[in-house]
């Protein structure tokens, strides 16, 4: 798949490297590493310092592709993968595409 600012909210995350930009939780700000699972409600980073559980409505992530990245909120992605392509249909269309 050839991710877009647009397709990022249906695309598959596990394997991408994310970085979360804003949180809720303070402490979780700055945060980064590479996605190596997924749930509804969370996104599970392997960063520097172990593995890390992200809840996914507290956070704004950036998920980078090569040398792209695309910034994401966290009610963008808050569905299970396997209906991501389904449900997350109204945010796809809100997006804009940047190059």
């Amino acid at each position: 798949m050839q991710y877009n600012n647009k397709n990022i909210v249906l695309a598959e995350l596990i394997g991408l490297k994310a970085k979360i930009i804003k949180c809720k939780d303070k402490n979780k700000e700055g945060i980064e590493g590479k996605v190596i699972d997924e749930t509804k409600n969370t996104l599970v980073l392997d960063t520097k310092k172990g593995i890390k559980r992200i809840a996914k409505n507290r956070a704004v992530f950036k998920f980078y592709v090569g040398n792209k990245s695309f910034t994401v909120k966290g009610e963008e992605i808050l569905f299970r993968p396997f209906e991501r392509t389904e449900k997350a249909l109204k945010y796809y269309k809100l997006r804009r595409l940047i190059d």
